[in-house]
């Protein structure tokens, strides 16, 4: 049965939005009166059977509204609900516009005759490879609700690293910012505002403050097309990183910087890992488990290092020499891969693996913003003390000439 989203006046003039089944629009509309409410609009979400997926410009789910919606469903299953009244009853439950019109399409998609994971692969944007990966995993074993809990907690540690790490950076980044707008502010008004009595004085000035003379005119008639000049700049690098072989390149030089390197191969492979875990341990094959885990990785030098890796599996090669030959991941990662191959633990290893990798990314984290904070607070104090003194020193001299 389609799922409607419609828009309605109650008996109190108030207006409701939401979604309900219905044959079609008129039969929908017709459950609108019935419930008391005078239908304003009616439109389908998704047709039934329909094979294109949901248009560009739709929200799209947040990684916090998925992992919320996927516990959800697993505790739903795990009381032996039926899918249909398990997507039914998050539907009704979904606070969200975006939430609630994205499950009404699955929902919809699922009572005509489809799978839960065929259902979500109209969605590609909202539920990635792994998500699907995983899905029809549980359908094919039999045992969906305890595949959609490991879902939900996959969904929730990836969701939680990337929110304390974006976190850490997020006093620093504050910090920056407002010690470059303070200083902007001291540069374009305060001091020439400062300088131009100095001007009348005719005084030979100290070389600091000629200093800062010349950088307060330059930002005051260039800084605006400095800053232009910066936004091309920065559209031009996004533009060339749109090239397969620059990206490549950037990627890969990223991953040889002595700090954000890494963090960034730390992240990534914290990531691929916990997905090769998930999957394999679902019962997904391992060479279909490596292509879903390589999509899940953000740099294309290492996704290049996991094709690479496939091909070599396919052919025969153990998963741990396979990843070491591209020489991109961590030894401890490749140690503990081969520990797994030969023990018959490959999925405990990968699981393990992953919560070891993102409690050391996490760590050199907040160990990198807990030096940035004081660091930047000294930078922001040292450059407003040489503005001070570029200003205070004419003053000085003044008072001794006077003497």
């Amino acid at each position: 049965m389609p799922a409607f989203r419609f828009e309605a006046a109650d008996a109190a003039g108030q207006i409701k939005r939401g979604v309900l089944d219905a044959d079609s629009a008129r039969h929908a509309r017709a459950t609108l009166r019935e419930r008391g409410m005078t239908p304003l609009e009616v439109a389908p979400v998704q047709e039934a059977g329909a094979t294109r997926a949901v248009p560009v410009f739709s929200a799209r789910l947040r990684a916090a509204d998925l992992a919320l919606v996927t516990r959800q469903l697993a505790s739903l299953l795990s009381a032996r609900l039926p899918i249909e009244q398990a997507l039914n009853a998050v539907v009704e439950q979904a606070e969200k516009p975006a939430v609630r019109e994205r499950f009404a399409a699955v929902r919809s998609e699922v009572v005509s005759g489809q799978t839960l994971s065929q259902a979500l692969s109209r969605f590609p944007r909202d539920f990635p490879d792994v998500y699907r990966a995983l899905v029809s995993a549980g359908e094919q074993s039999g045992d969906l609700s305890l595949v959609m809990s490991r879902l939900a907690d996959y969904v929730e540690s990836r969701t939680a690293l990337s929110q304390r790490i974006m976190l850490a950076f997020t006093y620093p980044a504050i910090v920056t910012v407002v010690a470059t707008l303070v200083i902007i502010a001291l540069l374009t008004y305060v001091v020439p505002q400062v300088v131009g009595v100095f001007s009348q004085t005719r005084q030979e000035l100290p070389w600091l403050t000629v200093g800062l003379i010349a950088v307060s005119d330059f930002a005051r008639q260039w800084g605006i097309w400095a800053l232009i000049a910066l936004g091309l700049a920065l559209l031009g690098f996004r533009l060339a990183l749109r090239s397969p072989s620059f990206r490549l390149a950037w990627h890969a030089r990223l991953l040889s910087m002595p700090v954000a390197g890494r963090l960034i191969l730390g992240l990534n492979t914290a990531r691929f890992t916990s997905t090769l875990g998930i999957l394999t341990s679902s019962g997904v094959p391992l060479i279909k488990a490596l292509d879903a885990g390589a999509r899940t990785l953000g740099n294309d030098a290492l996704r290049l290092v996991v094709d690479d890796a496939i091909d070599r599996v396919r052919e025969g090669a153990a998963l741990s020499r396979s990843l070491a030959a591209g020489g991109r991941f961590p030894p401890v990662m490749i140690h503990m891969i081969a520990s797994g191959e030969a023990t018959g633990e490959l999925p405990e290893m990968l699981e393990r693996t992953a919560y070891q990798l993102s409690q050391e990314t996490e760590r050199r984290t907040l160990t990198l913003t807990s030096l940035l904070e004081p660091m930047l607070i000294l930078l922001m104090g040292a450059v407003v003390l040489v503005i001070v003194l570029a200003v205070l020193l004419p003053i000085i001299e003044i008072n001794q000439l006077v003497r």
